[in-house]
């Protein structure tokens, strides 16, 4: 090799910091680093079966994984057949972090050793958890279909190399040369147990053998020994699987370190022939918002695995669901491309798509905790359904479950519109971008007055799929941020208000004075029946749309101008009383105009709206301060 140009190049920002991470770590469960490599060559192995039934050329006989560990030497070598890699896959998939969730994993590194240890029981860390075991790494590969072989060596710390290399078949040996700490690894019965405890499930065979070392009289030597069932997990009876399986095979094809919080596995028979096996994890995986909503079940065609990236298979709002779907019906040269719009599948995407609705509900109503803390987890994204997936949205409706003011923790719609007064029409609710902020909103003050319940919205998705589902159950939904409160028609179970209030005459003086001094910067100015409290509030028109998806919307470059909305005040507070007193004074507009508009600042600042002039704003408050202390 010495003949050779070698390469030397860097990490990637991130992947150093996670190596640091990985080279200097004492966790505990580093043998999920042979889990993580087996998978790797368990995805590549099924890649290759893939192309060959459009390229029989690159078939290289019966797939598998061998594992040799050698104690004289050691080193721990894990090799497959699978489709390989070039020297572009080599930096992409070795030199970079290409799944956006690894970036966002790094992102949560806080330099605390302990702490991020504990964050990779949250994430698969994937290749790089061999520098937890191994001071130096060698990746030898050639891709199905390639003459020429690379070789990729690093110690993990900042820097690798890449050069060409000699290897007879394609496929991927990589060598990992232990620290003085790992030689544990090398060991028959701890290799063993870590591969049926974790890849056990794996469809292709895995052999292992041991050289070298203090040999016993029953050991194997150097003959490879299958140690792997080999068997498809979802191919097996249900009564045949334990928990543990499930869960490990979960961990496998979903690439995470929780474990499944919903095991979903049936066959299908009839006009069409399938089998399901699906996990709802019980953590977002790092992934879930990411804007390309990628669905991460694994679809087989005859157990001959065929894409992990079908947008068809299950609907975007599902993605978060981890897996594998095997059909006996599609068949098995299709192409990836032939899967769009595929009367099959789609028939398949419904049916299944419809049993998870359907164990969802049952969840709902037999363990209400445990289908909570999913909601908890992935209700944002179930969300997304009722906006885009007309044909399930009453069923989604039904299952959904929202923050109100009327109870602690969840409720759904039934519940609420169960608790709704006499004669409120309406399922009143309001949005806005976070929890706590929501519930402190001024527009709620006469609700709670009157003990009538709001759903407390602070989903992005909200706003949206409130404009594709206008009802449930016959009763509209009304933002209490948009036209009048209604307030004064619901009976209510507050008390007779006793709160001074100021005179009609002077608050029609005060509201017309208020008109003036504001011009088109308002649409109008009116007595407000929803404040309690709070001095003014801004509200949108009847006609107009929700404040919230107006700055959603400016935020995004979707809106240009937005509209001009209504000031309410509070007849009943002191500083409404005072102005309304003094708004009939000679050179009122003079003097009022200021407190106005600061009025008007106020109730801007309240809905996280920007002032339209800061500076006057600092001297019209500096200025009323100045009074205050005379």
């Amino acid at each position: 090799m010495s003949e050779v140009k070698t390469e030397k190049m860097g990490f990637e920002a991130e992947v150093s910091r996670l190596l640091h991470m990985m080279v200097h770590s004492v966790y505990s469960d580093r043998e999920i680093f042979l889990r993580e490599l087996i998978s790797n060559a368990s995805d590549a192995c099924d890649k290759l079966r893939y192309e060959a039934l459009t390229k029989p050329e690159l078939a290289s006989g019966d797939f598998g994984i061998s594992i040799t560990a050698d104690a004289d030497a050691k080193t721990l070598t894990i090799a497959d057949n699978g489709i390989g890699m070039d020297r572009d896959d080599l930096i992409a998939n070795l030199g970079t972090i290409a799944r956006s969730g690894t970036a966002n994993f790094v992102d949560q590194l806080t330099g605390d050793s302990k702490k991020d240890m504990q964050l990779i029981g949250q994430f698969g860390v994937g290749f790089y958890s061999v520098f937890m075991v191994a001071d130096m790494v060698h990746v030898t590969t050639r891709k199905a279909g390639d003459e020429h072989a690379w070789l990729w060596s690093s110690a993990g710390e900042g820097s690798y190399e890449i050069a060409e290399a000699t290897k007879e078949n394609a496929g991927t040996q990589i060598v990992l040369h232990l620290k003085d700490d790992a030689k544990d690894f090398l060991e028959r019965y701890r290799l063993e147990k870590i591969i049926t405890t974790y890849s056990d499930h794996i469809a292709v065979p895995i052999t292992l053998a041991i050289k070298g070392g203090d040999k016993k009289d029953d050991d194997e030597g150097d003959e490879p020994k299958v140690v792997n069932e080999g068997s498809a997990i979802w191919t097996r009876p249900k009564s045949d699987i334990t928990d543990e399986q499930y869960a490990e095979f979960y961990r496998h094809v979903g690439h995470g370190f929780d474990d499944p919080s919903v095991t979903l596995h049936y066959k299908v028979e009839g006009m069409q022939e399938y089998t399901v096996l699906l996990f709802v994890p019980t953590k977002q995986p790092m992934d879930l918002f990411d804007p390309a909503r990628k669905n991460r079940v694994k679809l087989y065609v005859k157990r001959v695995f065929i894409t992990d990236d079908s947008e068809d298979l299950l609907p975007g709002w599902l993605r978060f669901m981890r897996g594998v779907v095997d059909s006996q019906d599609l068949p098995l040269n299709i192409s990836r491309e032939m899967l769009q719009n595929n009367p099959t599948l789609e028939r398949m995407s419904k049916a299944i798509t419809k049993r998870v609705l359907s164990e969802f509900e049952k969840l709902a109503e037999k363990d209400t905790e445990k289908f909570e803390a999913i909601w908890d987890e992935f209700g944002a994204v179930i969300k997304e359904g009722i906006y885009e997936d007309f044909e399930r949205r009453d069923a989604i409706l039904k299952i959904a479950r929202f923050k109100s003011t009327g109870v602690d923790g969840w409720t759904t719609l039934a519940d609420y519109v169960s608790r709704m007064k006499d004669k409120q029409s309406a399922i009143y609710y309001i949005t806005g971008t976070d929890a706590e902020a929501v519930k402190r909103s001024p527009q709620l003050e006469g609700f709670r007055a009157k003990g009538i319940e709001v759903l407390l919205l602070a989903d992005p998705i909200d706003d949206f799929w409130l404009q594709m589902a206008p009802d449930f159950d016959g009763k509209p939904f009304k933002s209490i941020t948009r036209g009048a409160s209604e307030l004064k028609d619901i009976a209510g179970d507050d008390k007779e208000d006793e709160t001074e209030k100021a005179p009609e005459g002077d608050l029609a003086k005060l509201t017309a004075l208020m008109k003036e001094v504001f011009g088109d910067k308002i649409k109008d100015v009116r007595a407000s029946d929803r404040l309690t409290t709070t001095a003014a509030c801004l509200v949108a028109d009847d006609s107009g749309m929700d404040m919230h998806m107006e700055r959603i919307l400016k935020a995004h470059k979707q809106l240009g101008a937005v509209s001009a909305k209504i000031l309410e005040i509070n007849p009943g507070h002191a500083v409404i009383r005072k102005l309304a007193e003094k708004a009939g004074d000679k050179g009122a507009i003079d003097t009022l105009a200021d407190p106005v508009l600061l009025l008007l600042d106020q109730a801007k600042i309240l809905e996280g709206d920007e002032l339209d002039d800061t500076a006057a704003f600092a001297r019209r408050l500096s200025a009323a301060m100045e009074k205050g202390l005379v």
